[in-house]
């Protein structure tokens, strides 16, 4: 990802805080945007997605976790790292079950922060759209420790709410999700996203033997519940070498 395309959020009640990254990343090529008030911030988020946010952990009317988390339902494919100066294992306990990133001390290390942005951009995006919130969280662990991004949603209605964030080149989509049958559901996403790769998971494996030929005829793949963790890192890498071999 090319950093003049990617947009970063920082949120911190200090200005000063906020001016000296703003002006660090913007040397850099990022498009920057900050807030001093995280009122102010997720009514930015409800307008626009953001690639990157790095928000203060302490700040008055409401904390970095709880921003954390609603950035995370609003925009799941954004990387959310947290700053303090109070970087004591509770807190980042809390920032992880939050769905941060990572926890950074200030004062936060320009070129730290740099290598650090610049790694996660590089990583793949995975989009788990499942009903199943217990798999969702299972997948997003393994997912992230094997070196993807991954966000998490769990209907249709969800997703379509965030069909216009960071684009995922690949989604994990259940044949049967409670709003939306999965095959209607790729067809939508092959619409939005025709260079992303879409991979169906169900448990029915009747249903989808009839429907396998569908769903391969427009560049899906299926994975079978219960499915081994590995045969499934390598249907996602699959998935990523056939994207990037079929763009012009």
């Amino acid at each position: 990802m090319k950093r003049s395309e990617s947009r970063i959020l920082i949120v911190d009640d200090e200005q000063d805080t906020c001016a000296n990254l703003r002006d660090i990343l913007g040397e850099f090529g990022f498009t920057v945007d900050t807030a001093d008030d995280p009122l102010a911030a997720l009514a930015m988020v409800e307008e626009r997605p953001y690639d990157v946010a790095l928000l203060d952990l302490r700040m008055p009317g409401l904390d970095g976790i709880e921003l954390c988390r609603r950035i995370r339902e609003r925009w799941t494919g954004t990387v959310r790292l947290i700053v303090t100066a109070y970087a004591d294992p509770e807190a980042t306990a809390a920032a992880a079950s939050a769905g941060a990133y990572r926890v950074l001390t200030k004062p936060v290390d320009a070129r730290l922060l740099m290598g650090l942005i610049e790694a996660v951009l590089e990583q793949p995006l995975v989009l788990v759209v499942d009903d199943d919130r217990d798999l969702c969280h299972s997948l997003e662990d393994v997912l992230v420790q094997v070196g993807f991004r991954c966000g998490v949603t769990h209907s249709a209605s969800d997703l379509e709410r965030q069909i216009t964030g960071p684009v995922p080149q690949v989604f994990l989509v259940d044949l049967r999700l409670a709003d939306e049958d999965g095959m209607s559901l790729l067809n939508r996403i092959r619409h939005h996203h025709p260079r992303s790769r879409t991979i169906l998971i169900t448990a029915h494996h009747d249903e989808m033997a009839a429907r396998m030929g569908e769903a391969e005829a427009v560049g899906a793949t299926v994975c079978l519940k219960p499915f081994e963790t590995r045969e499934l890192i390598e249907r996602i890498r699959g998935s990523l070498t056939d994207s990037q071999t079929s763009q012009p």
